[in-house]
């Protein structure tokens, strides 16, 4: 039997952010698969990526994206009411602000959601594989 090797990377800093950015670019997401937990300050992202960092380009993989001490979220051109609406995430940046740090998720369409966080603290953790589109 095949071990399947889930992904499981955690980023603390601006590397490790990048890392990830670059781990989900080209992911979709639905308008639902996106939750801000806002008691327990985590914004969850489900997404559909592929596997660049084996360098399985043909292989799609479902993961989660976690971000930790959330305080705030803002999105901007994204219809939350259009649940089963698919964006496509571009990147993520950030810019440090004063004590806080802005966590900007880019998206297709002019779409992006900034979380505001004291600090950083990001997972992307792999699922499981994706069989079929």
């Amino acid at each position: 039997m095949e071990k399947k090797y889930l992904a499981k990377i955690i980023a603390t800093d601006n590397e490790g952010l990048q890392m990830i950015s670059a781990c989900c670019a080209g992911a979709k997401v639905k308008i639902s698969d996106m939750k801000f937990l806002q008691a327990n300050k985590i914004f969850l992202l489900s997404i559909v990526r592929t596997k660049i960092e084996s360098g399985q380009k043909d292989k799609k993989i479902n993961s989660i994206c976690k971000f930790d001490f959330v305080d705030q979220v803002k999105s901007k051109n994204i219809d939350q009411k259009n649940k089963d609406f698919t964006i496509e995430l571009i990147g993520i940046d950030y810019l440090k602000n004063k004590n806080d740090y802005e966590i900007d998720l880019i998206f297709n369409n002019n779409a992006h959601i900034s979380l505001k966080s004291e600090t950083i603290e990001v997972r992307l953790e792999d699922q499981n594989e994706v069989i079929n589109d």
